[in-house]
């Protein structure tokens, strides 16, 4: 049951606040409450606002107009440290942990109990022990934070701040990288909190998540307020459309019929890995795009990676463009005309500071190499026509990869696989973790590569996005293939009935 919490003032108010980045208008003239004991969502496409608000309220940037209140006085918050002191704590979704440092380490960080000018670690572990026993979030005290999950590392994070007296705490897509349950636990430790009298500011790109959770909703769109209401007033399709400004159905592209079945791209058969997927036998032709459905644990990503080459099958066959690959390895798939765009883009996919031109070439520099060495004129105009075909947004090839948005590094990972030109593209959960306009970008950048012939294997959690974009779709439960459902099959109750068929 839900504390009921009555504020005479909101713990935080926005008046006409504005922010520019130079010639960009961030935000523009937002107006907008939050209160303890709330969750209060932002929703908008990227680049709507919702992360520059976030950080405002942080103090990690300055509005360019407009006043701040904390309980109904006017206040500046010019720093982080100035947001702490108020009680305003951040979690990202990039973690800023000591891996090396012990869970006590990084909760008491700048806060631990002292004898004079040494550190007393006898009260500054029970200090640890008290928090968590007062939220109910147990870990062990003396373990390396390196050695956690990442929903561990985030529960450490969450300490952290409420080891600080935290009143508002901001949640930026704290469920990004988490698997389902994992999630689950995130979302019923975050209700807990408003529940227990903080202001919950919570961004996300999952709106069913954000329905799910949340009292107030908050909806931006190019930088301006477009509403706030009562959550339990809000749906998928309306949060959708004041996000957007279009409406549910025009989400997917057409998609244009599959070539005439002839021999396959690829054919799986009998393929197996220990404790991770048995028996896989399907195939795949020219120009179509085949889901792969089921529950997070099913095998579809072991799968993907066993096809793709980056781990090795106990037995079984692949045959791709007629020809046994058998265990022959990323460098020869790739080479053969395969492409990967793997689940988690920035562990996987792409490499960290270094920049666009070189994270979209890498895999194919003998394409632009001879004996005198590699031609750079050569290899950033390919590099350049292939990410303005992804619509990949940028301010130059030799920016750092981190420059870029989530939506436009993930496109970046479709101009990298389209560079190669490619038979078969394999996308792995490819719209993860961007937000609705970016998905309709890669939902385009799918159709265009089915309708130019290629196949393409759509591993997806999002049953919509398998209905909207396959012409036909294999379902796993506990590594094995349950169904292949297409045309009046493939429903959504079929899908889910599938999938829960070996649970």
């Amino acid at each position: 049951m839900k504390q009921n919490v009555q504020a005479i003032a909101p713990v935080l108010t926005l008046t006409r606040v504005s922010k520019r980045f130079d010639a960009t208008q961030a935000l523009l003239d937002i107006d907008v409450d939050f209160h303890a004991g709330k969750v209060h969502a932002l929703v908008g496409e990227n680049g709507a606002g919702k992360s520059t608000l976030g950080r405002i309220l942080l103090g990690v940037h300055q509005p360019s107009q407009g006043q701040i209140k904390v309980d109904g006085k006017l206040v500046s918050i010019n720093s982080p440290a100035d947001g702490g002191k108020l009680g305003f704590v951040g979690i990202a979704q990039e973690l800023s942990l000591l891996p090396d440092r012990s869970v006590i380490d990084n909760i008491a960080l700048g806060r631990e109990a002292t004898n004079g000018p040494f550190v007393n670690f006898k009260k500054t572990k029970q200090q640890v022990l008290d928090v968590m026993r007062q939220f109910d979030m147990s870990l062990d005290p003396d373990i390396m934070v390196g050695a956690l999950s990442v929903a561990e590392q985030q529960k450490v994070e969450i300490l952290r701040a409420l080891g600080r007296d935290a009143r508002l705490i901001v949640f930026d897509e704290p469920t990004a990288r988490l698997a389902t349950h994992e999630a689950e636990q995130l979302l019923s430790l975050v209700r807990s909190l408003a529940d227990s009298g903080k202001a919950v500011v919570y961004v996300s790109h999952f709106l069913e998540e954000i329905l799910n959770i949340s009292d107030t909703i908050t909806v931006l769109r190019n930088g301006e307020h477009v509403r706030t209401g009562p959550a339990k007033e809000e749906t998928r399709e309306g949060l959708i459309m004041g996000m957007t400004g279009r409406d549910l159905q025009h989400q997917f592209p057409p998609i244009s019929k599959p070539e005439k079945p002839g021999k396959p791209i690829l054919k799986v058969s009998a393929l197996c890995k220990k404790n991770e997927f048995d028996d896989i036998s399907f195939d795949i032709g020219r120009g179509e795009i085949v889901g792969i459905a089921g529950l997070v644990g099913a095998g579809r990503s072991e799968l993907a990676h066993a096809i793709y080459g980056s781990t090795m099958p106990d037995k079984g066959k692949i045959e791709f463009c007629g020809e046994d690959i058998g265990l022959a390895g990323i460098a020869n798939s790739i080479k053969s005309g395969m492409a990967l765009i793997p689940e988690a883009r920035r562990t996987q996919g792409l490499i960290l500071g270094r920049s666009i031109l070189e994270n979209t070439s890498l895999p194919y520099l003998s394409r632009f190499s001879s004996w005198i060495g590699l031609n750079k004129t050569h290899e950033k105009r390919a590099v350049d026509e292939s990410c303005s075909g992804a619509l990949v947004k940028h301010a130059g090839l030799h920016k750092d990869i981190d420059s870029l948005s989530g939506g436009n590094q993930q496109k970046l990972l479709f101009a990298r696989a389209a560079l190669g030109s490619p038979k078969l593209l394999i996308a792995d959960e490819p719209t993860r973790g961007v937000d609705i306009g970016a998905k309709r970008g890669i939902y385009n950048l799918i159709a265009k590569m089915a309708s130019e012939g290629e196949a393409v294997l759509l591993i997806s959690s999002e049953i919509e996005e398998i209905l909207g974009m396959c012409h036909r779709s294999l379902v796993m439960a506990r590594g094995r293939i349950v169904a292949d459902l297409s045309g009046s099959q493939l429903t959504k109750e079929a899908v889910i009935n599938a999938a829960f068929s070996g649970v």
